[in-house]
């Protein structure tokens, strides 16, 4: 019995050792374009607490490059990039761009995960913070789409 739980346990640790050289990490293209930012304290709270998912300028700690945890990140920043994109700004911007601020005012954006136990924690915004970024993003992006506004 011992035996064969040292020979599962063997297995389990050379199968995590053997995912960890599939190379699907985040990766960050060149950055384009951004919007015209209403002021620099949006752009600073975006980047805070929007940016890791939303721009070409992911920063993952080391935790988050360990497969099969990355796989996800990997799969959650795509989606997000395909959402709204800070960094290639005047492409095609889905639906996020229009929703942005509304997702930021009513607590869905930043997700409660992603700032769970202050693991990132700039994210973790304040009452005050999420009115003063939903405000600048409204004023950003506007409503319709984020034509950049001024």
């Amino acid at each position: 019995m011992r035996k064969r739980l040292l020979i599962v346990l063997a297995a389990l640790v050379a199968a995590f050792l053997l995912i960890q050289l599939v190379p699907y990490r985040v990766t960050n293209p060149p950055v384009g374009a951004e919007p015209k930012w209403d002021s620099p304290r949006t752009r600073q709270l975006a980047v805070a607490a929007c940016f890791d998912c939303h721009s070409n300028q992911t920063h993952t700690t080391w935790w988050e490059d360990v497969a099969p945890l990355s796989w996800w990140i990997t799969n959650h920043v795509r989606d997000g990039r395909a959402a709204l994109n800070f960094s290639e700004w005047g492409s095609s911007q889905g639906e996020g761009a229009g929703d942005a601020a509304e997702t930021v005012s009513n607590g869905s954006m930043p997700p409660n995960y992603y700032t769970w136990l202050g693991m990132h924690g700039p994210a973790s915004l304040t009452a005050a913070e999420r009115k003063e970024l939903a405000t600048g993003l409204q004023k950003t992006l506007g409503g319709s789409g984020g034509s950049g506004g001024g």
